[in-house]
């Protein structure tokens, strides 16, 4: 076999990268992955470096890959370090550069560790994760970061003796619904009025709410939607990253992998939520509105996204980081997990104490925050649906 690292995904076919998973999961495809690279979202403006890891056979078939990078500072991670690189500086070492594995600017659980589908997987894995550090450690950066990988992943990140570090989101799952109204009959009576007296509002105040998938939207569309998202993050004083030319190229590659939720007020675009879709999974990504909507933001990002997921089949909905509000409204806290190699033995191992440490704590955290759920007991997802009491 054959290693490579490559600094641009263009110079890697699409088809052979989508080989490798891209083809059920918009957020790893070559078309998200290289739109990223190709119109302006990463580099020395914004700290993401492409340090791809491929491996190849004897005839030069791409086997598996990592969606490398190279970071000189912590931002669009969403698993925070700072306390880490306060403790290198703090010793006299630097903690930039460090490499992480990931998709930029995207909090979503997916595969980190990608191999084809004829190959073998666990060999490849290991082979992967063996040459990533092998590649930290020559060019002697401070860590090495897998971020949010999948359970397949994090169990042979696991395996190679990583520290794991668990994080909380709030998921939702199918549990076979037939349709909205069956999802909201298993919450308590109380919960349920105030999900419904949410919608209503929407509806009252004059506003409809439509689906469009990536290769339905317009260019003009697409320039009202980014002007959205840029509004959004210079309001919450953020850097909006991604440009007009990424989300209409990628809209168009991707296709159905993109779901976007549009608010029209008198037929105008008011809002909008963009989200990607697996073959199982909806990730929300991206909000903006032109002006606000009492309970339009719930409506367009949690509640259009259940009735899309009910409606395809599909099994979970991530909307994104933090957000305990999320609760009241069906998504349930979930663990989330990275896993990390420093490069340091000593500041390494008050890592993996600080990471054991902060497990327990989620733990507690993640069970207290299910006594929001708005289930009535036994009716949460996976459980058995008791009678309520309650008014409909």
């Amino acid at each position: 076999m054959r290693l490579r690292i490559v600094e641009q995904l263009d110079a890697v076919d699409a088809g052979a990268w989508d080989a490798l998973g891209g083809h059920e999961n918009p957020l790893i495809s070559h078309a998200f992955l290289a739109g990223l690279e190709r119109y302006g979202c990463l580099g020395s403006q914004y700290g993401w470096f492409p340090r791809h890891l491929l491996i190849e056979d004897e005839a030069g078939r791409l086997l598996a890959a990592m969606p490398l990078y190279a970071k000189t500072n912590g931002y669009g991670e969403f698993v925070f370090d700072w306390s880490w690189e306060s403790a290198w500086e703090r010793s006299g070492l630097r903690y930039y550069p460090k490499l992480v594995v990931s998709v930029p600017y995207t909090p979503a659980t997916g595969p980190r560790l990608l191999i084809h589908p004829d190959a073998d997987g666990p060999v490849l894995r290991r082979l992967l994760i063996q040459q990533g550090l092998a590649f930290a450690r020559e060019h002697q950066v401070s860590g090495l970061h897998w971020l949010f990988p999948d359970a397949e992943d994090l169990e042979a990140l696991r395996a190679e003796g990583l520290n794991l570090r668990m994080g909380c989101q709030y998921h939702w799952r199918n549990d076979g619904y037939r349709d909205f109204d069956d999802f909201l009959s298993r919450f308590a009576s109380k919960k349920r009025k105030n999900v419904r007296q949410e919608r209503r509002k929407v509806a009252d105040q004059g506003v409809s709410l439509r689906i469009l998938h990536g290769d339905e939207v317009s260019d003009v569309l697409w320039a009202t939607f980014h002007g959205f998202y840029v509004d959004t993050f210079e309001k919450k004083m953020g850097i909006p990253t991604l440009s007009l030319e990424f989300f209409r190229e990628t809209g168009r590659a991707l296709g159905r992998g993109v779901v976007m939720v549009l608010a029209e007020h008198e037929g105008e675009p008011v809002a909008a939520a963009l989200c990607y879709r697996s073959h199982d999974t909806l990730y929300g990504r991206y909000w903006g509105c032109a002006r606000d909507y009492d309970g339009l933001h719930f409506e367009a990002c949690y509640y259009q996204g259940i009735e899309y997921c009910i409606r395809e089949g599909l099994s979970r909905y991530e909307p994104g980081a933090q957000g305990e509000h999320k609760i009241p409204r069906g998504f349930l806290p979930t663990p989330t997990w990275s896993a990390h190699w420093l490069a340091n033995q000593d500041l390494g191992q008050a890592v993996a104490d600080f990471c054991l440490r902060e497990q327990q704590v989620m733990q507690r955290h993640c069970r207290q925050l299910m006594g929001l759920s708005p289930f009535r007991e036994g009716a949460a997802p996976g459980g058995d649906a008791a009678p309520d009491p309650g008014e409909a």
